[in-house]
């Protein structure tokens, strides 16, 4: 019995899952038993897995797709480099102007400390 899941579209995704997994299972010619043999798990929860059902653990679906030769698909789900909606939410949170105030109290910081040899500029203008 799974977790109690009232999203219906969440639902359908597990269910399309499970058909995936099932289809992939197929194409490899693989039995359920050999599946669940080889993911040290039982017969009906590899059947579980295959419809969809929220209460297969998360290490069983990550067996399957290793034995399936898919465990690159979860090493890249919600990758912080393709995370459209998390990229678009840091560029939100930056700031919308620079207080020019801050920046003249650090640059009377700034000015008052000895300068280095590092911050001489070199001979292509570039000063580091």
């Amino acid at each position: 019995m799974g977790a109690n899941i009232n999203s219906i579209s969440a639902q359908k995704a597990l269910r399309a899952l499970g058909a995936n997994i099932k289809t992939a299972r197929l194409k490899r010619r693989i039995s359920i038993n050999g599946l669940a043999e080889r993911i040290g798990a039982s017969k009906s929860t590899v059947m579980r897995l295959e419809k969809g059902d929220s209460g297969v653990s998360i290490g069983t679906l990550s067996m399957a797709c290793l034995v399936l030769g898919e465990l690159d698909r979860i090493t890249n789900f919600f990758d912080v480099a393709t995370d459209d909606t998390g990229l678009l939410l840091d560029r939100t949170a930056l700031p919308k102007r620079i207080d020019s105030k801050r920046d003249v109290k650090n640059k009377k910081q700034v000015e008052s400390q000895p300068t280095s040899v590092t911050e001489i500029d070199d001979d292509e203008g570039m000063g580091f």
